[in-house]
């Protein structure tokens, strides 16, 4: 049984040698997708992960507040209770970067998720499932912010 002193030692020297052997930025390049945390619109970011044009759905679920007291920590959350989901967003319709979150989904997790999100002024924000038979479903919600979280 490792102690968490020796687990991070552990892991560095894994991380290290990852590195060392080429491996680990290439699974890091993988897992992010500049183009889609580059996106201005909803329908950017979307198409950036693959999808095509988005319909807004009630079976997608956004929970979130009406009013946020502080933009810097709004807490969110996309849910669906659809089958075949393989990716959940969070976008933020006003932020410099509109995709906030993105959640790999499968058939073994439950596809709902809650986070917080930063958030520079009152906007639209989106939860979106991206489905395995192409449709890319959305829910809306205007959250209104008193004190802005992105330099604002």
């Amino acid at each position: 049984m490792f102690n968490r002193r020796q687990m991070l030692s552990h892991s560095a020297r894994v991380a290290a040698l990852l590195a060392g052997a080429g491996l680990l930025p290439g699974i890091a390049r993988a897992a992010f997708n500049t183009a889609a945390f580059d996106a201005k619109t909803m329908a950017d970011a979307v198409k950036a992960l693959g999808g095509g044009t988005p319909t807004e759905s009630k079976d997608v679920t956004l929970t979130g507040p009406d009013i946020a007291e502080n933009g810097a920590v709004v807490p969110v959350g996309v849910a669906t209770s659809l089958a075949g989901a393989k990716k959940l967003l969070l976008l933020v319709e006003k932020n410099p970067s509109v995709l906030s979150a993105v959640f790999d989904v499968s058939d073994s997790v439950d596809a709902s998720f809650s986070t917080r999100v930063k958030m520079g002024q009152s906007s639209n924000v989106y939860a979106v499932a991206m489905m395995g038979d192409g449709r890319v479903l959305f829910a809306q919600k205007e959250i209104k912010v008193t004190l802005g979280g992105c330099g604002g």
